[in-house]
């Protein structure tokens, strides 16, 4: 399996101070720091578009997992991979043209992610897995934060490593959606390498501290 990696979710930060915030996370070991992109079609929140994102890379040296939850997200992986995001993930059902949305990501010097949601069967993806670098499994259903995991999502997981192992491949597998102490173990032994946390890691005074609470109950 991939390394394994912490993602810290800058949609449960405040967003009036993003340099700082994200001077935090710099601050711990994670290493991506995973951007939630929405236009308000797709799901029903709003939150960053491009211009942010370049604002932010201002700020900070990680990587930028930029997660886009928008209609046609091909339109804008120029404006994405100018602004400095490192992976760029969308969602099969936001586009007629998958195939050609992750070739254009790669084109654009981005890593490519597609995403499960809770309610997308694993072989809606199955035809992409040798055009990705990664593979979002969301563990809650897409567009808010601070909601409650939920398990059934784990076959999701097992199912797509399992895809993974057979056919050779070596993509990552990131989960996104109520992970904390509790829920990112279970994650790891699906076959997550990958970890989105949001509320559980803002919601602590000391996030470098939060951090290691992960990375301990990843573990055991």
């Amino acid at each position: 399996m991939s390394s394994l990696k912490i993602a810290p979710s800058i949609l449960a930060a405040d967003y009036a101070c993003f340099a700082a915030e994200l001077a935090r996370i710099e601050k711990t070991d994670a290493e991506y720091v995973h951007i939630d992109i929405m236009d308000g079609q797709f799901v029903p929140n709003i939150s960053f578009g491009a211009d942010v994102v370049a604002s932010m890379r201002k700020h900070s040296k990680l990587v930028f997992d930029c997660h886009l939850m928008v209609v046609n997200p091909e339109r804008y992986v120029e404006a994405f991979a100018q602004a400095g995001a490192d992976i760029m993930t969308i969602h099969v059902e936001s586009t007629l043209h998958s195939h050609g949305a992750l070739q254009k990501i790669r084109a654009a010097g981005m890593k490519a992610g597609v995403v499960i949601n809770p309610g997308t069967p694993v072989s809606a993806v199955e035809p992409l897995l040798s055009l990705v670098d990664q593979v979002l499994i969301m563990t809650v259903n897409p567009g808010f934060g601070g909601q409650a995991f939920i398990p059934d999502c784990l076959e999701k997981v097992a199912a797509i490593a399992k895809m993974r192992d057979e056919r050779g491949l070596s993509f990552d597998i990131e989960v996104d959606g109520g992970v904390d102490d509790k829920t990112i173990r279970a994650c790891y032994q699906a076959g997550a390498n990958v970890f989105v946390a949001g509320s559980y890691l803002f919601k602590a005074a000391d996030l470098a501290a939060q951090v290691q609470t992960l990375r301990t109950a990843l573990n055991g």
